[in-house]
């Protein structure tokens, strides 16, 4: 049965196969940072007089800020400027939190074993500043050979265009590429670019 496997051992078995290329995201897939990407949220928020709650954070998982925030502003009725906001939090992120996350040890353990035997990119929703350094923090920025970023493509995730744009660079064709992740937009991408996708947070 499956779930008497470790984690680790269901990401092995799901991911044999014909596969020539690892997509991972990076916050809440490689990095267990999403508790501390809320703190700055809830942090900025509350320096502006607003208290807002991290379950929200959790929804939009693999969002760029921007429309995360447009989201907050949404269900809290609040009008911060999407890109400001997102300037404030990534500094904070930097200076406070970012040296504080955990990896997700099932997960960068993976990505280190398939390491020269299928390609492996990182696609994000985070700025490349802070994937960089992220996976620095990590101890596996020298492994990935390539990145996709929030901004570097016209459409983030939900759209396929991150992903199509990893495996453009990789010269890996979409339907030889699987996709890790933790949230719905993410997953939603990878579907839309043609790929397979592993749900990391929903292994027994």
């Amino acid at each position: 049965m499956e779930n008497s496997l470790s984690k680790y051992q269901q990401l092995v078995q799901r991911s044999a196969g014909h596969y020539k290329a690892f997509l991972y995201d990076c916050d809440g897939t490689l990095a267990d940072n999403m508790p501390v990407h809320a703190l700055t949220y809830i942090q900025i928020a509350k320096d502006k007089g607003i208290t807002i709650t991290g379950e929200i954070i959790d929804e939009f998982a693999g969002l760029p800020v921007p429309a995360v925030v447009k989201e907050i502003n949404k269900r809290y009725n609040t009008d911060f400027d999407p890109d400001e906001f997102a300037e404030i939090r990534l500094k904070l992120y930097h200076d406070e939190y970012i040296n504080k996350l955990l990896p997700v040890d099932h997960v960068v353990d993976h990505l280190k074993a398939h390491v020269g035997k299928v390609r492996i990119a990182v696609v994000s929703g985070g700025t490349r500043d802070a994937v960089e350094k992220t996976l620095k923090v990590l101890g596996i920025a020298e492994l990935v050979e390539t990145l996709v970023c929030a901004g570097e493509t016209p459409r983030g995730k939900p759209f396929p265009d991150p992903f199509l744009a990893a495996a453009e660079k990789l010269g890996i064709d979409p339907k030889d590429c699987l996709v890790f992740e933790d949230g719905d937009p993410g997953v939603q991408s990878a579907i839309a670019a043609g790929m397979d996708a592993i749900r990391i947070d929903q292994l027994d």
